[in-house]
């Protein structure tokens, strides 16, 4: 035991910090709130570095996966994760041979600009109820970028949901597909980061000292699906695209 706890980070403030951070991620993981989850990691970072962080969640990430392909496997659509995880993949290669070029903050505030303005290109010109679905090209092209910003920095959700959201599945169709598209992008994510030298022992232990809140967070999320109303579900979606866009887009200008 004293081995192991040689290895945590004892610094309370990380916890502060850390703490409500998994459970916005276990929220965003069960689809409840997508999109709060790419708060976590810049969360995180208040205390330690964007790398660290994105090291530390990853083994989180893996259990909450876990839960929420469980939770929804059999409301998957099948076609849109074929359509979406092959880029999604690309994306994570890209995101590997980009590690060391472009900075976290760079990635950031890219992906917090991009974000506010699709909420903005939805809030002043609406979609019409029966204007055609986005272009598949758009849907691979954005499926790349969340697959990037997910490597970084585990914040793929904003680029993803640009895509899926105008498509207005039910919140359980569009909550299970979340979950199988970044499950599988996540456990993409395990070699490259060993290889970048991101999984050692610091890491891991705290990510262990951390696991309790993983499922707390999922559970809570999958409970809140199947009891909120779509159209505040998507409310909610939105509010935590806000937050996200807010928080990437400030973090990467300062």
């Amino acid at each position: 035991m004293a081995e192991l706890t040689r290895w945590l980070i004892t610094d309370p403030w990380f916890y502060a910090a850390a703490i409500p951070a998994v459970l916005l991620m276990g929220l965003s993981k069960s689809g409840f709130g997508s999109g709060f989850g790419s708060l976590a990691v810049p969360i995180m970072a208040l205390t330690i570095s964007v790398p660290q962080a994105a090291a530390i969640m990853l083994p989180l990430l893996a259990v909450m996966d876990v839960l929420g392909v469980t939770a929804y496997r059999r409301h998957v659509d099948l076609k849109l994760i074929r359509l979406l995880l092959p880029a999604g993949l690309v994306g994570t290669v890209v995101g590997m041979l980009l590690f060391g070029v472009l900075s976290p903050t760079t990635v950031a505030a890219v992906v917090g600009g991009l974000t506010l303005a699709f909420l903005a290109q939805r809030l002043f010109f609406p979609p019409r109820a029966d204007a055609p679905p986005p272009p598949l090209w758009l849907g691979r092209l954005l499926a790349v970028a969340s697959g990037f910003t997910s490597f970084v920095a585990h914040a793929g959700g904003p680029p993803i949901n640009a895509y899926v959201l105008p498509l207005r599945l039910s919140p359980v169709v569009f909550s299970a597909t979340m979950a199988v598209f970044f499950a599988a992008v996540n456990a993409s994510k395990w070699i490259p980061y060993a290889w970048l030298g991101l999984i050692d022992w610091r890491n891991m232990i705290t990510a262990l000292a951390l696991m309790p809140f993983a499922p707390m967070g999922v559970w809570l999320g999958v409970r809140l699906v199947h009891r909120v109303r779509q159209d505040w579900f998507y409310r909610l979606v939105y509010a935590g695209m806000f937050l996200t866009g807010c928080k990437l887009l400030w973090d990467g200008l300062r």
